[in-house]
């Protein structure tokens, strides 16, 4: 190979492994993204195909999943465009039992003949897998729903919106931020419609039209005297939503601690990277932290990073059970705690659920990746360790009957196995705010959005930093605190948890890019909570060296 031939596809491999992969697929001219795709008799006609051949070759139990991925990221630098992508990803994945043992197959040749094909291969790697499967497969009934269908209640398709208007609203965020202090912007805009059919031979026709949406930016100030700089992120979050989330018809406003707007059904990115700017500025002049002991009030921004990774991950079963230690690790939350039915996971007040049909969260769907209703679920319940989160093939590990509808695939061609499902903490019964809740901390730090975090494979012994940080004292805010992170673990952390905000405070953090897996895949989950105080929790200051 010619050395610049090699440089060039160097440079398109480089290029692919930096956009995350659930945008990879075929690139598209945009109009092509609004083509209606193919018609729900002729993907019911091509499933049945799959389910049909799978039967006569000996499987016991197969589905099929139709997936059409269609995705839109625009991205643009202080006054300039860097890229607008648009991709669609079409194919049909084909999950067969067969001799007690899974097989998996999938075609982007969705004609009878590429599903036949990819059939008969899905079986004849169940059959060889069975060779060493020790116990088979038992899945958890399911009802059979027949032809149904749901769909994201979008008020405005993310498609219909000319590129130009989406690439003027980044560059007018990006002006906002320029104006008011900023040296250098990026905004980006994340779209996505899934549009997903799911046959199976229990008897489900299942079609499904899923919308996501995840406007963000990255905003940095320098103090060129000094020879420094700080930066802040979005305090947007992912939502499941259409692009009504950004044009305002869903208009919901909460005046935060600080000068901080705290945006619930609609994100103003304007406003946002405004006040960004302002306050990336006032970061380069904070005072660092004192180490010590602090009472700390967590906004949702900031506290749905924490439940991710201490409450969602810990609570999957394949991970309890060891099935995620080669790449993920394993979990604390051990059996035998959940067997004893008294394990604290946290103080009373702390109730944390499981819940894929929240309006607005990423993980919302009518139906999952198996053809299982979704619903809600306890995990903690008044502090004590409940529930995990599992699915048909797994319940009847923990001496459950039916799955808990948390089975995905990021894609036609990945293999849908157990995903977080929405992790969500429940607000406080009483009616307190966030005004109230800081008039009554004398020694503590506001912290607001994500920022850097560190646990071990255990999901235990922890380290979380944020976006913001704000010093209380005596009940009020007295000014922007720097180089701020809290140490604790699991259990120690959750409770320590004293207080939380009413319902009128509920917000969600999301992420896309949730990984797991071998191979590894990505899904997206939002977490939603009220603000809330943990008391006498360890702070370190990052800034300072031992």
């Amino acid at each position: 190979m010619e050395r610049r031939k090699f440089v060039q596809l160097a440079g398109l491999g480089t290029g692919a492994l930096m956009m995350p992969s659930l945008f990879l697929g075929n690139s598209i001219p945009v109009e092509a993204l609004l083509d209606p795709g193919m018609d729900i008799a002729v993907k019911k006609r091509l499933a049945d195909v799959a389910l049909n051949t799978a039967r006569s070759l000996g499987a016991t139990y197969a589905d099929a999943r139709i997936g059409r991925y269609l995705n839109q990221y625009v991205s643009t630098r202080e006054d300039k465009v860097q890229n607008v992508v648009n991709t669609e990803s079409f194919g049909i994945g084909i999950r067969v039992i067969t001799n007690g043992t899974w097989g998996f197959a999938s075609t982007n040749d969705v004609t009878e003949d590429g599903i036949k094909k990819a059939t008969d291969q899905a079986v004849a790697i169940a059959k060889a897998n069975s060779i060493i499967q020790k116990d088979p497969v038992k899945l958890a009934p399911v009802e059979a729903y027949g032809e149904v269908s749901w769909k994201t209640p979008v008020k405005k398709d993310f498609k219909e919106v000319p590129v130009s208007e989406k690439v003027e609203l980044l560059l007018k965020a990006n002006a906002a931020a320029m104006d008011n202090g900023a040296n250098f912007v990026n905004s980006n805009l994340f779209m996505v419609n899934e549009q997903k059919y799911f046959a199976s031979t229990e008897g489900s026709y299942i079609d499904q039209d899923i919308h996501r949406i995840w406007p963000t930016f990255g905003v940095t100030a320098i103090d060129r005297a000094a020879n420094k700089f700080k930066s802040r992120d979005a305090l947007s979050a992912p939502m499941g939503m259409g692009y009504e989330y950004l044009d305002g018809l869903e208009s919901e406003k909460l005046e935060g601690p600080a000068g901080l707007r705290l945006y619930r059904n609609s994100y103003d990115i304007v406003e946002d990277a405004t006040l960004a700017a302002k306050q990336a500025k006032e970061m380069l002049n904070a005072k660092s932290v004192d180490p010590g002991k602090y009472d700390l009030v967590l906004e949702p921004n900031h506290l749905g990073l924490t439940i991710h990774e201490s409450v969602g991950h810990p609570l999957e079963l394949d991970r309890v059970l060891g099935y995620e230690a080669n790449y993920a690790g394993t979990s604390f939350a051990t059996l035998d705690k959940w067997k004893s039915g008294d394990f604290k996971y946290g103080s009373d007040i702390v109730n944390l659920f499981a819940d894929k049909t929240q309006p607005g969260s990423l993980g919302a769907v009518g139906y999952d990746d198996e053809g299982v209703k979704t619903k809600q679920w306890d995990l903690v319940r008044n502090g004590v360790l409940k529930n995990y989160q599992a699915i048909r093939d797994q319940v009847h590990m923990i001496d459950q009957n039916e799955s808990h509808g948390c089975c995905y695939a990021q894609s036609w061609n990945d293999v849908q196995f157990q995903r977080m499902p929405n992790v969500s903490l429940e607000p406080g019964k009483e009616k307190y705010s966030i005004h109230e809740m800081i008039k009554d901390v004398e020694k503590g730090i506001y912290i607001a959005g994500r920022g850097s975090y560190s646990i071990d494979q255990q999901r235990y012994n922890f380290q979380f930093g944020g976006t913001v940080y704000y010093e209380i004292k005596n009940g009020e805010i007295v000014g922007m605190l720097d180089d701020v992170a809290y140490q604790s673990n699991t259990q120690e952390f959750w409770n320590s948890c004293t207080k939380i905000c009413d319902e009128s405070d509920y917000r969600m953090f999301g992420s896309f890019f949730d990984g797991k897996g071998q191979p590894s895949q990505v899904s997206a989950v939002s977490h939603g909570s009220s603000t809330s105080r943990f008391n006498d929790v360890n702070v370190i200051n990052t800034g300072r060296t031992v």
